[in-house]
């Protein structure tokens, strides 16, 4: 259950800061709200995950959720354009995600 916790506080990473843009600095209140709801959820599903989990392993995974969802998001929602060379560090940042799980013994 803990890694389930952990990826849901990546997802509503990605729903809070994908959200946080449609606000448009906050000026949208449906969305306001939206924003922070996801921030509660996230913060709240971590805490969970850091029960039972390092911070040294959690954070990084969060993070790293985060941020790729926030790249996908924001090519395929929002049409933001980047190159070849960003979806290879892309890759690699997946990977690296990949390798902090499998190598911590968790």
């Amino acid at each position: 259950m803990t890694w389930f916790y952990l990826i849901l506080a990546g997802l509503f990473e990605v729903i809070w800061s994908s959200t946080m843009k449609l606000s448009e600095g906050f000026t949208q209140i449906s969305w306001t709200v939206t924003t922070f709801i996801g921030m509660l959820a996230s913060f709240g599903f971590l805490s969970l995950a850091l029960k039972h989990l390092p911070l040294s392993l959690a954070y990084p995974i969060w993070t790293g959720v985060g941020a790729v969802g926030a790249i996908v998001v924001g090519v395929f929602l929002f049409g933001d354009k980047i190159s070849a060379i960003t979806w290879l560090f892309v890759i690699l940042l997946v990977i690296g995600i990949i390798g902090i799980k499998v190598t911590s013994g968790h």
